[in-house]
């Protein structure tokens, strides 16, 4: 399949991803306290548009949180997480930026990840203009925007940690795009291993880029690892992308980074956005809460 083709499968698989949203997507329990604007930050791709959510009656430059939407790198976009950010943005009393990533097969890795990276330091140094705390920054992501948070805090560390990244949240991230989805462990609940091959092979063009350590941290090197932000990661048990997310957690503690892990063992893949609402709430709550210690300190 050549891009071509592949951009127009993409474009069908994002208006029926569009077609299929319902009232099945979780949202927070009350509508949280927090305003709600829309800002554009120039990247040497394209400009990329980003809702930004500020707690109500909190002043002073805040912390600020860099949410990145799931969508298996070919869909997705900010307003997927948009009730969950305002949540986040008042129970931390933080900023949060809900940034719309460029996709693939239009842009294929490493694209994603350095636009990601760029937008990030658009933010720190337009910290006054935005009203945040330049030292006191943390990125996540769910799903696609896991990986690409994990690669981020990668990068970063690799250009001498120009960027202050405190923590990094890793919510059910896709880590190995070089192991065959069909090798993955497999349940009922998860994605179809024909599914994942098709996201990955319009993300990934060659082998020699899927065991990239910005594609798929999982196989970074012990030293890419060493010095990285604290880490939550979250999985779900009935996903086949668990075993690997756990599996980088492992990788982190042994690199000496601080890890919190957290699987939810009946929950599949998505199960903050379309689980258990108990389990989402939870999990949503462990994210701020995470953020609002690591930014007390």
């Amino acid at each position: 399949m050549n891009q071509q083709q592949q951009i127009e499968m993409a474009r069908q698989i994002r208006e029926q991803s569009f077609a299929q949203v319902d009232g099945s997507v979780l949202a927070p329990p009350r509508t949280p306290e927090a305003q709600r604007e829309e800002i554009r930050i120039p990247t040497s791709l394209v400009e990329a548009r980003a809702n930004v959510y500020r707690p109500l009656n909190v002043e002073g430059a805040l912390p600020v949180f860099i949410n990145l939407h799931g969508g298996g790198f070919i869909m997705g976009q900010p307003e997927m997480d948009d009730p969950w950010c305002a949540f986040i943005a008042e129970r931390t009393g933080c900023v949060v930026v809900n940034v719309d990533y460029v996709l693939a097969p239009e842009y294929k890795f490493p694209a994603p990840v350095h636009q990601c990276y760029e937008i990030a330091t658009w933010i720190h140094e337009h910290a006054k203009e935005l009203n945040i705390d330049p030292q006191r920054m943390a990125i996540g992501g769910h799903s696609a925007g896991g990986n690409l948070s994990a690669a981020v805090c990668i990068l970063n560390r690799e250009r001498g940690d120009a960027l202050p990244i405190r923590y990094q949240i890793l919510d059910y991230p896709p880590l190995d795009l070089a192991t065959d989805p069909g090798d993955k462990p497999d349940f009922a609940e998860a994605i179809p291993a024909d599914m994942a091959r098709t996201f990955n092979a319009m993300y990934i063009d060659n082998a020699e880029d899927a065991r990239d350590r910005l594609a798929s941290p999982v196989w970074a090197p012990d030293e890419a690892l060493q010095g990285l932000p604290p880490a939550l990661v979250i999985t779900a048990g009935k996903d086949s992308l668990a075993a690997e997310a756990a599996k980088y957690a492992q990788r982190l503690e042994a690199a000496g980074v601080p890890v919190v892990y957290r699987d939810y063992p009946g929950e599949a893949h998505g199960f903050t956005h379309n689980g258990t609402a108990e389990n989402s709430l939870e999990a949503w709550e462990l994210m701020a809460d995470h953020l609002k210690d690591v930014f007390a300190k």
